[in-house]
């Protein structure tokens, strides 16, 4: 991947726009441009922290297994956000995996080494990477009393109205949302089965609230969506 091409992505980044212009080309240096393919893993529990990943296009999901082998998804990345970070702060081992998702993955690793260098110049940018760090603090938090006081339906339904709100384009009246899970996928996100996933879609769907297939969703009315 040539120098430009690496200039135009960091420019799209959001966490870079702290940076100058100076350390913005340092920062191209460093980059190293990566495709993986789909369903491979960017990175496995145990494997050494080296490298924080910006991904440029495709999607991933972070996650990790229960004690009985249950696949759990922490988190989905989309492009222009940074993952795999934990290394900042001294984590020497990745705890979780990173695996593409149904398309191949574009991404740009920087070391951890010299993602601290940058830091130490930029004030500003230790300033977006802490805040970076506290919103997906609040985030998990707010998953936490989501599983502990909410019901299944809720958290189904919360998370298709949090996808849409974030990633969804407005059709007419409707909210068309395009996405790479199966039900099994949402299932492991909202820590439901797949079995209650398939029941509520069918029900939002009969209730013509919702129509999907494999890949989209179609929101008729978010705020009848309850």
């Amino acid at each position: 991947m040539n120098a430009e091409a690496k200039s135009s992505f960091i420019d799209l980044f959001p966490l870079f726009s702290v940076l100058s212009a100076e350390d913005k080309a340092a920062l191209a240096e460093m980059m190293e441009y990566k495709v993986k393919p789909k369903y491979s893993f960017i990175y496995m529990p145990g494997d050494a922290s080296e490298y924080i990943y910006f991904l440029a296009k495709g999607t991933v999901k972070i996650g990790t297994h229960s004690t009985d082998g249950k696949e759990i998804i922490k988190s989905l990345i989309h492009p222009t956000a940074m993952f795999g970070e934990l290394g900042l702060i001294g984590e020497p081992y990745y705890k979780d995996f990173a695996q593409a998702l149904k398309q191949d993955v574009h991404v740009y690793q920087l070391k951890v080494a010299d993602m601290k260098k940058l830091m130490q110049k930029s004030f500003d940018l230790c300033t977006s990477v802490m805040n970076l760090f506290g919103g997906r603090l609040v985030r998990a938090e707010d998953k936490l009393e989501s599983l502990i006081f909410k019901d299944a339906r809720t958290r189904i339904i919360e998370f298709i109205k949090d996808a849409v709100n974030k990633r969804g384009r407005r059709v007419g009246y409707e909210m068309l949302l395009k996405h790479s899970l199966t039900h099994q996928d949402i299932a492991n996100i909202t820590c439901t089965s797949r079995q209650t996933v398939t029941l509520v879609l069918n029900e939002l769907k009969k209730s013509d609230l919702i129509y999907f297939n494999r890949g989209k969703i179609l929101v008729r009315d978010m705020a009848r969506l309850v």
